[in-house]
């Protein structure tokens, strides 16, 4: 059962405790289905054509990859020629991605860091801003995140962000169908952890968290509110892989999430600009 009570302030330890234990865990097994460490060593992209096609051509570019986990997309990017720096919230997560980085030969910087409070060394230094899957649903201070975003991209640069659709996000099972989850509103709810995403069979010790509704309309007011321009909107109806385990496959290999003669959304897109510094003429 979640709790609505919980207190904001402390989900950032308890989410990081949580994420700790991920870290070590994620790819540490045979049928991990998301996180194969040594196929990747040796080459496997981890990227998906959504966030490729949104992001587009990365190479020569800086790009800043928040909530990062222990690197496999942040490596990812650099293979596809970007200057990589990573950040996430999880000591343990980041001192993996470096010797995972090591492992490869990829060029990379790993900095340890809450998303919603970067650190002013990173001011000004990227073109891209990039975040991907299982993100604001961490996030308590959502206006914060976006200010730490657009305070990192240098002028014209641009926040590439997808993630898990709040409307996906209310769904606890399909069959039979339970909502147990708000629509936005951005109030700390208290959950308890047993087990990961990756490896649903697997059994971990219990551990609290704290997650957070974001609806799409305070998404992008965010975004605005931190001075981004939006300019795209995407939402997803068909996903190339199963992020929560309870979508139905179809016979095209893709995922969707039935809603009487229809689907509803499971992933969204979002592409905002960081303005470019005004010019004068004389």
């Amino acid at each position: 059962m979640i709790d609505t009570l919980a207190n904001a302030d402390d989900g950032t330890a308890l989410n990081r405790a949580l994420w700790d234990t991920l870290a070590r865990v994620h790819g540490s097994t045979a049928t991990d289905r998301f996180y194969d460490v040594e196929s990747f060593v040796a080459g496997r992209e981890t990227l998906h054509p959504l966030e490729r096609e949104l992001v587009g051509d990365v190479s020569g570019k800086d790009l800043l990859h928040l909530q990062c986990h222990f690197g496999m997309n942040t490596l990812s990017w650099a293979r596809l020629g970007a200057r990589v720096t990573g950040v996430d919230f999880s000591p343990t997560a980041v001192e993996r991605a470096r010797r995972l980085a090591e492992r490869t030969g990829l060029p990379a910087t790993f900095v340890e860091a809450d998303t919603q409070r970067l650190p002013d060394s990173l001011a000004g230094r990227f073109d891209l801003v990039v975040a991907t899957y299982g993100i604001l649903c961490w996030i308590g201070d959502l206006d914060a995140w976006m200010r730490g975003a657009a305070m990192a991209l240098r002028p014209g640069g641009s926040l590439f962000l997808v993630d898990l659709h709040p409307a996906f996000q209310t769904v606890a099972t399909l069959e039979p169908l339970v909502v147990d989850w708000p629509y936005g509103g951005g109030e700390p709810h208290r959950d308890t952890v047993t087990g990961t995403y990756a490896e649903p069979g697997l059994s971990l010790p219990a551990q609290d968290v704290v997650e957070y509704p974001h609806s799409i309309g305070e998404i992008v007011t965010a975004a605005a509110t931190a001075g981004l321009t939006v300019k795209h909107l995407g939402e997803h109806v068909a996903a190339e892989f199963d992020p929560r385990g309870i979508l139905h496959q179809g016979r095209d290999g893709l995922y969707r999430l039935p809603f009487g003669d229809s689907h509803l959304p499971v992933l969204y897109s979002l592409r905002a600009r960081a303005p470019h510094p005004h010019t004068c003429s004389a």
